[in-house]
């Protein structure tokens, strides 16, 4: 793996454009998923272990084998193999209600996810006990593969030709979707400033630019080019985290 990796990014500064400042991000060999926010950063690796980045080391995750984590201010977040869901308390995992392949921990007093079925649903943190338990999750709309919320609202992506949607929410309270055209996403991420990024099915990394909150949906999607095909995008403080489809990971300034 460290010499695939050192490959790549020798491929990276030979000339391949490339408009962004990205290195290559402390070593977590085969990485497969990266989330950042509030200033911590989590990933997982393809054999489904899960990661907490302090300082500039990776430290394992309390036991479970994770399908997908998150960090964010609702805290860190889980879904193992099975398909159940976790919140990191006190150091170790609280088993939550309900089934997700995919959990977001970026909602300002919310937990979003989405299941097998592709049922979005949404979990206030107000709910959540100290004992782990919570009253329970909300279907807030069918269709959706990924489901991912920040300041200015949450964005989803859909089953149907992986179509990109918008919505305004506040504490699970879903105003309305709104299509958002012009690409075909496979994952999309907001970070807690309310900026958007995502995946395209061909590996590319999309901006969604002119977001504030008097357009919430922003203008354009501009493209960040980089220099090899990737799986998965963060984005947190001013440094965007990205997985290549080789299991490498890097950060980039913005």
């Amino acid at each position: 793996m460290q010499t695939i990796a050192a490959f790549m990014l020798v491929l990276c500064h030979l000339g391949i454009s490339q408009a962004l400042n990205c290195t290559e991000a402390p070593r977590l060999s085969y990485a497969t998923q990266v989330d950042a926010g509030l200033g911590q950063v989590v990933a997982r690796n393809r054999y489904n272990w899960g990661y907490l980045l302090m300082r500039s080391s990776w430290y394992s995750l309390p036991y479970i084998r994770i399908r997908h984590v998150s960090v964010g201010h609702a805290g860190i977040w889980a879904v193992d193999t099975s398909f159940r869901v976790y919140q990191l308390q006190g150091g170790s995992w609280q088993r939550a209600p309900g089934f997700l392949k995919q959990v977001d921990a970026g909602g300002n007093v919310f937990a979003v996810g989405v299941s097998s079925q592709s049922n979005a649903s949404c979990l206030s943190t107000g709910s959540i006990l100290f004992s782990g338990r919570t009253d329970g999750w909300t279907q807030v709309r069918s269709g959706l593969t990924y489901y991912s919320c920040g300041l200015y609202g949450c964005w989803g992506v859909g089953t149907r030709e992986q179509y990109v949607l918008y919505s305004l929410a506040h504490n699970c309270t879903m105003s309305g979707w709104t299509h958002v055209p012009g690409l075909s996403l496979k994952m999309v991420e907001v970070g807690s400033d309310g900026r958007v990024f995502g995946v395209t099915l061909s590996g590319e990394v999309y901006e969604r630019t002119g977001i504030d909150s008097a357009r919430r949906q922003g203008l354009r999607w501009t493209q960040h080019p980089m220099c090899m095909s990737m799986v998965h995008v963060s984005y947190d403080l001013g440094r965007l985290w990205v997985v290549s489809t080789s299991g490498l990971m890097m950060q980039c300034t913005i």
